[in-house]
């Protein structure tokens, strides 16, 4: 139990990803901190609930073997990532498409391929029967050669170039139209739960890379896994639920079962909105809505543990994936889970016209399908127009800190950082010597 006479170095409010992130640097440097989290639960979007043995995450994030703080991030060492099929699954009148696929084999080439690698392999690609929605050979190797490039690129000189909207930006890559529409129009839609392509190019740029450089995966278990593992790894105590903060400065938090408690800094890793009600004036973005439903079938209605997108655009799904096929352990044995994503504001009714686009998707019925869980979030993902601050500051004045998603990209990788640059602030303030560069900062992605 807290009491009035508790004191820590730092109380950060918020156990998301980002503040625990921020808990480890500054607890690994003799710190003491208290992490105050309202919610009985740690992890904020990043929440995991258990239906009849199912395991259904609420936001649906899919992440990537290439985020660099997944490797660098303390308690994270024994993180399990089950991935996706290499590339993506792209449907397109009737057929699926292999895009951004296994190395040496086709691009474009009809679904079932099984194999290692990842987009890199696109730029092997020679021809393609039957011809796929983004375009014929000479579209495909030309598509790879750019994912290559962009795999290659370092972050600097991506953050260097012109700024504009995505959508914006896309045609002016020397590829043609309906390679853009079929496939990097879908595929960016889906990493960044941005249907419009209103987001920064600078942005949508480091999604591709990410991309071309890595696998999309999940966390074994379910999204909460992460975050668990985080609070698990931390010292005994540091993690407090059920603590609501009412008021906060940089030099105490009011709480409403435990009065105040005093510190030395306060940093705020909250989502924006929450962040904004204990500091009136900070700025809160838009965001991306976003609708997850999680359906339950008795066979997988495809064995490809693949993410499936959609270049028709025909329905309200902008990607599905069956996860049990990629993470068994969130589906009781012997059933399916199958988890689709609808962005922006789902149709009145939406579980029936969800249901008659995944028929289309998957080329199967869905009548028999169980309708596990709809969770709706309007401020699932915050929005990042051009221009973006990929770096707004995390210090506000000494002792008063922020950190979150909304500092930096909308992903968990975004989160993660910017936890690790807010923990680096305080620990200059403290007149502590980070035990890692200022570099890798500038170079993390």
């Amino acid at each position: 139990m807290l009491s009035t006479a508790h004191h820590a170095d730092v109380v950060i409010v918020g156990a998301g990803v980002a503040g625990l992130s921020a808990a480890h640097q500054l607890t690994s440097a003799g710190v003491t901190v208290s992490v105050l989290e309202a919610a009985p639960y740690v992890g904020g979007r990043m929440a995991t609930e258990e239906v009849d043995g199912f395991r259904l995450d609420r936001i649906g994030q899919v992440l990537s073997t290439s985020y660099p703080e997944l490797l660098r991030t303390p308690g994270l060492e024994g993180i399990e990532l089950r991935t996706f099929s290499p590339g993506v699954l792209v449907h397109s009148e009737g057929r699926h498409y292999r895009a951004g696929g296994v190395r040496g084999t086709r691009w474009g080439s009809p679904h079932a391929l099984r194999g290692v690698g990842g987009a890199l392999g696109a730029a092997r690609a020679l021809t393609s029967t039957p011809r796929p929605p983004f375009g014929g050979a000479l579209d495909q190797a030309r598509l790879g050669a750019a994912l290559g490039r962009l795999a290659a690129t370092p972050v600097g000189r991506l953050m260097a170039r012109p700024e504009r909207p995505a959508h914006e930006a896309l045609s002016g890559r020397g590829l043609p139209a309906r390679t853009v529409n079929g496939f990097l129009r879908p595929l960016l839609s889906a990493l960044l739960c941005d249907p419009e392509l209103t987001t920064s190019s600078r942005c949508a740029d480091l999604a591709l890379r990410g991309f071309a450089r890595g696998r999309l995966c999940v966390p074994a278990g379910g999204a909460s896994a992460l975050p668990e593992l985080l609070a698990a790894a931390l010292p005994p105590g540091t993690v407090r639920t059920g603590v609501r903060v009412t008021a906060a400065s940089t030099t105490s938090v009011t709480t409403e079962e435990h009065g105040e408690l005093t510190c030395r800094s306060l940093l705020l890793a909250t989502g924006a909105r929450a962040a904004a009600t204990l500091l009136p004036g900070l700025r809160v973005p838009s965001f991306h809505p976003v609708t997850v439903f999680h359906h339950a079938a008795s066979t997988p209605p495809l064995t490809d543990p693949a993410l499936l997108l959609d270049a028709d655009r025909s329905g309200p799904v902008s990607h599905t994936a069956v996860l049990s096929e990629v993470d068994p352990s969130r589906a009781p044995r012997g059933r399916a889970l199958i988890s689709s994503t609808v962005l922006g504001t789902p149709p009145p009714d939406p579980d029936p016209a969800v249901r008659a686009h995944l028929a289309r998707l998957y080329g199967t019925s869905t009548e028999g399908w169980e309708l596990l869980a709809v969770h709706h979030d309007r401020e699932a993902v915050p929005a990042m127009p051009a221009p973006h601050d990929l770096r707004r500051p995390v210090r506000l004045l000494s002792g008063l800190y922020v950190c979150g998603d909304h500092r930096e990209t909308s992903t968990v990788q975004g989160a993660l950082h910017s936890g690790r640059r807010a923990a680096q602030e305080i620990l200059l303030d403290f007149g502590i010597r980070p035990g890692y560069a200022a570099g890798e900062l500038r170079e993390a992605a």
